[in-house]
Formats: structure tokens, C-alpha cells, sequence
């Protein structure tokens, strides 16, 4: 019995060798030359390719990020602890890939996929290729849908399109995160898949943004890809690209997807740091000479589809920081001349307690009203003006009064206008109370309230249209503005400045 046992598991054993393929097997191997800050110069790797995968001795990753004659810089995306000169170095012939799909949503994780969050492994079947060319024309269509940000002051006067590129620009700590993230928490109600990628952000900082949208947003439906100012510098290069890939995989399948980087001003500084490293030649203020396209092939990725394709969209948030209000350096005038509009904050505005703080002289939408709700286009019309008026009038009434009493009713006017546009963090207004906020300051309802009954009044206002139901068809569909709808809303504004629950008359 034994022996016919033993017979058996020999024979499957002589089977299971028969089907091993034999052959030589070719395995290219380099070696470590220099390592410095993050890079490592490796020859005999002649057939690597630009963005191939690259594993050394020691198990850890890294990625070729520029082809010398004789070498090749590779960046490392783990600590290059023990990676010395002489260390082996090996091909994967794999092109670098991160996981896709609803796997990654409600995660935080590196540009890798690895999760920071304390939880499992991403249960991600799919992987694609962080680098991926940007649709074409053809593929493409016309931004036309509005992404609502709930910010007032951004919906009325610099409306953002779903798939748009509209960047948002600053000095330090004027509030630009503080916009991006309230854009986030308003598609909790909305079909948008959030991506926050934070690039070279502090731990605390990031920590503060996942709190918010755990607390107030779409949590379940955002990803938080996480370079920290501690990452590698590879690792850092390398999250804006993977986050983009993340975000693709719901565009190509017809969803809309919301991206935020935060910020591209250090990852053109992490580009300038391993472009120098890696000896590259500098150029206008050390950058190297692919800083344009470097970001350009990155915002370019974001679009809205054709209907062929899906009809999905990808629209892009990023952040830039700029010095004593120059907004003439390079990187700001890259970027600027990349995207499709930009929200300019000013430090003096913030200074004023003008929250958000953004510049309407110098901020623009390239699409603007083409993706703007009709009833809220209908009635901002010359908001813009008046408001840009009023402040020009403030900067001279400071010289002396004006006795002309037409003028003194604009002042009025507009002082009310920029109390409506003021907007505290996490107080997004739907687009039926920001129509009504506005028909009201054009119609003078708001003329005779004193300035500081207006904040509550906006508290109030969302309430009492939510519990109108001749209002509810407009709040889905706020397309057109009728003069009941108007009407309507001017008696819910009234109701709200005389701090009744509900407008009187309603049906």
C-alpha cells in the first residue's frame, strides 16, 4: 500500500517538473553608483525605460526619472535606508501603476495605494498607469454643467463648469484649502467623487481636511491621497499623477470626479529639487526646462467626455501659493496660462475679515456663465459691477462723504452686497437660497436691513425654502427663474429677515 503511495506522488511530482518551461532566462542587473537626497545613479540598466519601476537589493522602490548617456537617475519612493554604492539594483519592466476603482473610496493612502489610515490593504482587482496621455479633442465636450461649490461669491460671479481646470491662488494662509475643501463637503448631496491630494502639506494640516470631510462631506465617496512634507521626494513627485489616475477610472465609466491639489507650488519645487540632483540643467529661477509641460500634461487630463465616451468629467482644483501678492512669478504665470480661470485671494481682504477673500477684480472663469444654473445667471448679471463699484466708491469715500443721496443708497447698496458674498467655513448655501440672496440685493429687499441682521437672516433662509413646497421643483431644477418663483423666494428672504419660520401666504 505504501509503496503504491509513494508511486503515485513520485509520478505527480515527474509531472509538475514536465510542465516547468526551461530555458535561459535573461535578468538585467545594475548597480548603485551614488545615492544623494532621494536619487540614485545606477548604470548597466541600459534597456530601462523613462517611469520604470525599479527594485533594489534591500526590497525598496523606485522609479527612472531621467536617461543619461551612461547612468540613469532613479528617484526612491521608500526610505533609502541601506541603499549604499555597489547595491544591486533590478528591473521589473513595468511601467509605474497605482490601484483604481471604489476600493480606494473613504481611504487615505499614499501615491502608491498603501493605506495610511490604519486600515487593510486597498481590495483594489485593477491597477493603471499614473502617467496616461490627456484626451483629445474629439474626445472630448463642452463644460456646460455647473460643479455648485456652495460659496456664493464663487457660483454668482466665477461659476465652475464639471470638468473645468479652475485654479485657485493665493498668499499663505488666505484661505485656499478652506475653499477647496468647502467645494468638497458641498458634493454630499451630488453624484461628484471626491480626490484630495495633499503634496508636501504638514500632518496636522491634512489631518484638519480628513476630519472635515469625515465630519461634514462625502466621506464615504472622497479618496485622500497623502505625500507629507516627511515623504520621499519621489513619493511626493509621483501623487498628483496617481491621484489623477484614481480619479480617471470614474470619468472613463461616466461619473464625475472632483479633484484638489494641494498644492502645485511645492511639487514645482520637489520637480526643481530632484531636477537639480539628477543634474539637469536650470533655468529661469532654477526650474528646469520641462516645468510647463510638467504640469500641463497634468491638468490637461482633466475634461469632461464626450457622450460616445460616457459623458463624464473630471474637474480640477489646484492650489498655488504666491509671495507678497505676486502673481507675475513663475510658476503662478504657468499655471495661470494652463487653467481655465483662477480664484484670487487677497491677503488685505482677509486682513478685512472678507471671508472668502477672493480679488473679483482679478479673478475670472474662462466658462463662466456657459455652466452656470439659469436662474442664478439670470439674476447676477451686474452683481460683479455694482460690487466692484461699490469698492471703488469705498476707497474714495475715505477722503470725505458723499452728499449726493443717490450715491449714498449704491453705497448702501453694495455694503449689503458684500455682506451677502461673506461666508464662514463649512456654510455652504444651496443654489435656490443663493438666487433668492441675490434677487433680493437687486430688488432692494435688503436696502432698509442693517448689516449685521444678514447673517442670520442667510442661517435662516435655507430652512424656510426647504420647507416651502412650491418651492421644492425649483430646488431640483433651478434652470429658469419665473417671476412667481421670484416672487416666492423675496417672500422667503422677508420671512427670514423677520425671523419667522415661514413665508406668509404659502401654499
Amino acid at each position: 500500500m505504501k509503496a503504491r503511495t509513494d508511486t503515485a506522488a513520485l509520478n505527480e511530482l515527474r509531472k509538475r517538473m514536465l510542465a516547468v518551461p526551461l530555458g535561459p532566462e535573461a535578468r538585467e542587473r545594475g548597480e548603485v553608483l551614488a545615492v544623494s537626497d532621494g536619487i540614485a545613479q545606477v548604470s548597466g540598466l541600459a534597456s530601462a525605460r523613462m517611469g520604470e519601476v525599479l527594485r533594489f537589493e534591500t526590497g525598496k522602490l523606485g522609479f527612472v526619472l531621467a536617461l543619461d548617456e551612461d547612468v540613469i537617475q532613479a528617484v526612491f519612493l521608500d526610505p533609502m535606508a541601506g541603499v549604499e554604492a555597489g547595491s544591486a539594483v533590478e528591473r521589473s519592466g513595468a511601467l509605474m501603476r497605482v490601484p483604481v476603482g471604489e476600493a480606494l473610496l473613504g481611504r487615505v493612502v499614499d501615491p502608491l495605494g498603501r493605506p495610511l489610515d490604519a486600515g487593510p490593504p486597498v481590495a483594489a482587482t485593477e491597477t493603471a498607469p499614473v502617467e496616461r496621455p490627456a484626451p483629445g479633442i474629439i474626445a472630448r465636450d463642452f463644460v456646460t454643467q455647473p460643479l455648485n461649490t456652495g460659496i456664493l461669491a464663487i457660483d454668482a460671479l466665477f461659476a465652475i463648469g464639471r470638468g473645468q481646470r479652475e485654479l485657485i491662488i493665493g498668499e499663505r494662509a488666505t484661505g485656499k484649502t478652506a475653499i477647496a475643501v468647502d467645494t468638497i463637503l458641498n458634493q454630499r448631496g451630488s453624484d461628484v467623487t471626491c480626490i484630495y491630494v495633499a503634496i508636501g502639506q504638514r500632518a496636522t494640516a491634512v489631518r484638519r481636511v480628513i476630519e472635515a470631510v469625515r465630519d461634514k462631506g462625502p466621506f464615504a465617496r472622497t479618496i485622500f491621497v497623502v505625500a507629507s512634507a516627511t515623504a520621499e521626494p519621489g513619493l511626493r513627485w509621483l501623487a498628483p499623477f496617481a491621484a489623477t489616475t484614481m480619479a480617471e477610472w470614474f470619468r472613463d465609466r461616466g461619473g464625475h470626479a472632483l479633484i484638489v491639489y494641494d498644492d502645485l507650488t511645492r511639487h514645482a519645487a520637489v520637480h526643481r529639487e530632484l531636477a537639480l540632483l539628477s543634474r539637469q540643467p536650470p533655468g529661469r529661477e532654477a526650474y528646469p526646462g520641462d516645468i510647463f509641460y510638467l504640469h500641463a500634461r497634468l491638468l490637461e487630463r482633466a475634461a469632461r467626455l464626450s457622450a460616445g465616451l460616457g459623458g463624464g468629467s473630471l474637474t480640477a482644483l489646484p492650489i498655488a501659493e504666491i509671495e507678497t501678492g505676486n502673481l507675475s512669478g513663475y510658476i503662478p504665470t504657468n499655471l495661470i496660462s494652463i487653467a481655465d480661470g483662477q480664484i484670487v485671494l487677497s491677503q488685505a481682504l482677509f486682513a478685512a475679515n472678507q471671508r472668502p477673500a477672493v480679488d473679483i477684480g482679478l479673478s475670472v472663469s474662462r466658462v463662466g456663465g456657459k455652466a452656470q444654473a439659469g436662474a442664478l445667471k439670470s439674476v447676477a448679471g451686474r452683481m460683479r459691477l455694482d460690487y466692484a463699484q461699490y469698492l471703488e466708491l469705498r476707497m474714495f469715500a475715505r477722503f470725505g462723504g458723499f452728499g449726493d443721496a443717490a450715491m449714498k443708497a449704491r453705497m448702501a447698496r453694495g455694503a449689503r452686497i458684500g455682506a451677502i458674498l461673506a461666508q464662514g467655513r463649512f456654510q455652504p448655501l444651496e443654489t435656490a437660497a443663493q438666487v433668492a440672496l441675490l434677487a433680493a440685493a437687486a430688488d432692494g429687499v435688503l436696502d432698509d436691513l442693517a448689516l449685521e441682521a444678514i447673517g442670520p437672516l442667510k442661517d435662516r433662509l435655507g430652512a424656510i425654502i426647504a420647507a416651502d413646497p412650491a418651492l421644492k421643483a425649483f430646488r431640483d431644477d433651478p434652470s429658469a427663474l419665473t417671476p412667481e418663483l421670484r416672487a416666492a423666494l423675496l417672500d422667503c428672504v422677508r420671512a427670514a429677515a423677520a425671523g419667522r419660520a415661514d413665508r406668509k401666504g404659502a401654499p
